[in-house]
Parts: C-alpha cells; sequence; structure tokens
C-alpha cells in the first residue's frame, strides 16, 4: 500500500431509507481508501441499534462503526459515534453521549427537547477531532434523508454533510422496489444546499445484469439531476457483520439433522448478535433463532443472548412458553448457555432497584445457575482477553453491561480468567454455564469446546473478516465510477 498526501474532502453515504446498505458500503470505502493510501476513518453522528462494542478506552459506541474502523484498519473510538440510542422498550431509549450513559429518554424528550442544538454541538466536536486526525472522515447518515418533520432536529444526515463539507452519495435499495419514486421523492425534498452537497446516486441490490437497467439509470439521471455512479449487485457470498437486527428474520431457520443445532432465543430486546457470527460459519454447526418450543427442543444446544431489557425480555420467555422450554431442554441433557443478559437469566433471581430497565423491580429466574443479579446506574464497557477454562491460548471478548452478578453457591469455577488475574461467569457444567463477556464465541478454543465434537476446527476469524472487507472493496470497484468518485472529492 502506497501512502499518499493527497488531500481528499470528507466522503458520505446517506439514504432514501432505512438497511438499504449505508452500513455496508460505507465500510466498504473505508476499505478501499486504506487501500489506496490514506488514512479513513468512519463516522455516525447518531447510530440506533442494540449493537454495540467496546471501545479500547473502555466506552460504548454502535458495532457498525467499530466494524467501519476494523475495514480503516484503525482503532475504534467514541469520537466515530458520539450519540448511540439504545431502546430499553417502544417508547424509550438509553442515550450513550461520548461513549457513557447520560439517562433514558422517551423519544418525546430526546427529539423535542431544544431541537437537540447542545446533541448537534457535541457531534460536530466529535466529527472536528476525528477530522483532526484521520483523513477522509468517511460519514454514514440514519434512516432516511428526507424526513420533513425531522429535519430541524437532524443531528446526523445533510446537516453533518454540510458541516463537514462532504461529497455525498445518496443510496436507494431496488430490491426493495419503488427505486424511482424513492430516489426522485428524497431528492425532490431537499432544500438547495442540501442538494448542492449530492453528486451521485449509487443503486443498491441489484439481481441480475445490470446492462439490463441502463436505460433506467439514464432517467434516473434525468429525474434527479445527478449520476447514477454505481450499481452494486445483490450478494450473498460476502460476510460483514450487520448493523441492526432487522436482517434476523432471515435467519430463523429451523433444525437439521447432520449437524450440531444451535437454538438461540430470540428475544424482543436482543442485543449484541453479532456474538453468534463466527459460530454460525462454523461447517459442524445449523444456527437459528427461535421462540418455538418445539425447535427448541429439537436443538442440541439454546443460547440466551443479550438484551437491553432483561427483566421483560424474561417475564415474556416466561408468559409464551420458552422459559419451559429451556429449563426442560436442560433437564433433557442439552447444552444451555447465557451470555450477558441471558447469563443473568439463568439465575434464581435478578434486582432492579433503580428502575434502570423495567419497573417491575424484581423478578426470578430460570434457576439454572445459583446466581444473584443486581442492576445498577453504572455500565461497565470494558475490552477483555483472558483465558477459557483450563485452555492456554488467548482469547478476545468485551463487556458491555448495567449489572453486577454473584454466584451464590461454593464450589463452583468460573467459566474464564482475565489477564488482570479477575474471573468472569459461572460455569455449573459442560451442558450448563454462562458469561458476561460478548464474542466469547469468536474463540476457537470455546468453539471447539463447546460443539464437543472429534473434528474440532481452527479457524481464523480475524484473517476471515480482513478477507471479507477486501471482497466488499473488490467489488464495488468493480461496479461503482471511483474515478468520478475522487475527481469529487478533490474539487
Amino acid at each position: 500500500m502506497k501512502e499518499t498526501t493527497t488531500a481528499l474532502r470528507s466522503l458520505m453515504f446517506v439514504g432514501t431509507a432505512s438497511d438499504v446498505g449505508k452500513s455496508i458500503i460505507t465500510a466498504g470505502f473505508c476499505r478501499i481508501l486504506k487501500q489506496d493510501g490514506y488514512h479513513p476513518a468512519p463516522f455516525k453522528g447518531q447510530n440506533m441499534s442494540l449493537n454495540s462494542y467496546a471501545t479500547p478506552e473502555g466506552f460504548e459506541i454502535g458495532r457498525a462503526q467499530a466494524v467501519q474502523a476494523e475495514a480503516a484498519g484503525v482503532p475504534c473510538h467514541t469520537d466515530m459515534n458520539p450519540v448511540l440510542l439504545k431502546p430499553v422498550n417502544d417508547k424509550s431509549s438509553q442515550v450513550v453521549l461520548n461513549g457513557k450513559p447520560v439517562g433514558t429518554q422517551t423519544a418525546w424528550e430526546y427529539f423535542m427537547a431544544n431541537d437537540r442544538q447542545e446533541l448537534f454541538a457535541e457531534v460536530t466536536k466529535a466529527y472536528d477531532r476525528l477530522a483532526a486526525r484521520y483523513a477522509p472522515i468517511v460519514l454514514e447518515g440514519a434512516g432516511s434523508i428526507s424526513e420533513l418533520n425531522l429535519k430541524q432536529r437532524d443531528i446526523t444526515n445533510m446537516r453533518m454533510a454540510i458541516h463537514a463539507n462532504a461529497t455525498t452519495y445518496l443510496i436507494g435499495d431496488i430490491d426493495r422496489g419503488g427505486i424511482f419514486a424513492s430516489l426522485y421523492g428524497t431528492m425532490s425534498l431537499l432544500t438547495p444546499p442540501e442538494r448542492a452537497c449530492i453528486k451521485g446516486i449509487i443503486i443498491n441490490k441489484f439481481r441480475g445484469d445490470s446492462r439490463l437497467f441502463e436505460d433506467g439509470r439514464k432517467m434516473i439521471e434525468e429525474l434527479c439531476g445527478v449520476p447514477v455512479i454505481g450499481v452494486l449487485p445483490y450478494f450473498r457470498d460476502i460476510f460483514i457483520e450487520e448493523e441492526d437486527s432487522v436482517q434476523l428474520q432471515n435467519k430463523q431457520r429451523t433444525s437439521v439433522k447432520d449437524k450440531i443445532n444451535v437454538a438461540v432465543i430470540l428475544l424482543h430486546r436482543l442485543s449484541n448478535f453479532t456474538d453468534f457470527d463466527r459460530l454460525e460459519k462454523d461447517p459442524r454447526v445449523n444456527l437459528f433463532y427461535t421462540i418455538d418450543p418445539a425447535e427448541i427442543a429439537n436443538s442440541e444446544i439454546i443460547i440466551l443472548p443479550g438484551s437491553k431489557n432483561t427483566i421483560e425480555d424474561l417475564i415474556a420467555l416466561k408468559n409464551n412458553g420458552v422459559a419451559g422450554a429451556v429449563t426442560a431442554a436442560h433437564k433433557n441433557g442439552k447444552t444451555v448457555i447465557g451470555i450477558c443478559g441471558g447469563y443473568q437469566m439463568m439465575g434464581e433471581l435478578i434486582e432492579d432497584p433503580f428502575e434502570v430497565e423495567s419497573k417491575t423491580g424484581t423478578v426470578t429466574g430460570l434457576g439454572l445457575l445459583p446466581l444473584h443479579t443486581v442492576l445498577g446506574k453504572e455500565k461497565t464497557t470494558l475490552q477483555r482477553h483472558f483465558t477459557y477454562r483450563q485452555s492456554a491460548a488467548t482469547c478476545t471478548g468485551y463487556e458491555i453491561h448495567m449489572g453486577q452478578t454473584a454466584v451464590t453457591s461454593a464450589g463452583l469455577e468460573p467459566v474464564l480468567t482475565f489477564s488482570d488475574g479477575t474471573t468472569d461467569g459461572c460455569y455449573g457444567s459442560k451442558t450448563c454455564w454462562g458469561t458476561y463477556v460478548h464474542g466469547i464465541l469468536d474463540n476457537d478454543a470455546v468453539i471447539n469446546d463447546l460443539l464437543a465434537t472429534d473434528d474440532a476446527t481452527t479457524f481464523n476469524y480475524r484473517q476471515f473478516k480482513e478477507e471479507q472487507y477486501d471482497k466488499l472493496a473488490m467489488l464495488i470497484r468493480e461496479h461503482v465510477d471511483m474515478d468520478q468518485v475522487y475527481q469529487n472529492m478533490k474539487s
């Protein structure tokens, strides 16, 4: 890679709607700019997601920006995602500002207070700090840029494009239909200064031969007044971590023969589902998400994942029969493990004296492990190095949780030992254990012990992810006019 000193304007990708591919395209351009000798960094002013990550400094950001930073080859930092909203229920979200939780607000409180001027000031300061360390910055918008009722409170879309003087591209998803209306309508609703930022359009998720869309491409250019710089194909062979749980509906498969069936309980407030990406790619495994008691009974391994509202999700599991199915599976010799909120659920009691997540206060757990959890006001956010049980291999993961859990019975060993000598988790037996550490299943030592087969595998997950970023960059180079992109970034 040849280092370049050519100055480039920041680059931004905005969308006609949510889930049109902004996050993955941003990651791809972070990798392209890295390959071309620049020092890029990602930025998203505000992210709403239950998928988060701990920075090296021990703060919290959206997982998508951590993935994009990885694609750019730089450490993730809170300046890359200064505002993170983590929904607690259908009306309220925990607000994480510059990596630290500052309280829980309803949508009305968050969106209406002072038109969010103070938050926008924090967002622009974060961007300015980041731009002083990296260049170019690759910004990602949120949702649709044409929500007229929210524009004056916008802290992440076109106001940021204008602040950053960013070369901006509008992304539309042709797979969902209505591409002409969505692109034309979006452009028509922009103000003149906003329209001036848009230098082109990228059409995403095209199925088939894009040459057949040439007439449509010209029509879009005539309607919108900007060039279509690329038509990206729909792909299934490049694996980049998803930003949010929208795609989990595509992973609600069922159990199959000749595989180790792993059922991840599909919680309403499931968080950090990327914990299972490595396991899902193991050739020995059929992993799926479910709340079907019959499918749980047919699985060899059941995983209780993280949750942003552990108490309310646990109550829902008791009401819909899933809790009973999990405990019955355990009694029948199936393996049950819990991660973070799922670990808390496996215990005997969860208390929330400060109503951090729920007004219920106290709820009994599944009783699979002798644990007592108290949810507190302080959040633990740490990157971790550890060893798993008796394995000597160094493993990595991270913690993001509000609770503290005590093991109430003596004689049980921890699941892991951190590099500082402290421990975490409760190992009740080979078929029943839990831990607070996200990413624990990214490690071969843990995976091979969990699956307990004669054909243990070694899978370099870090190398695999690097290969995926390179494949994504190559795909974008093949289907996007990169010369035009660079020309606009230099102007």
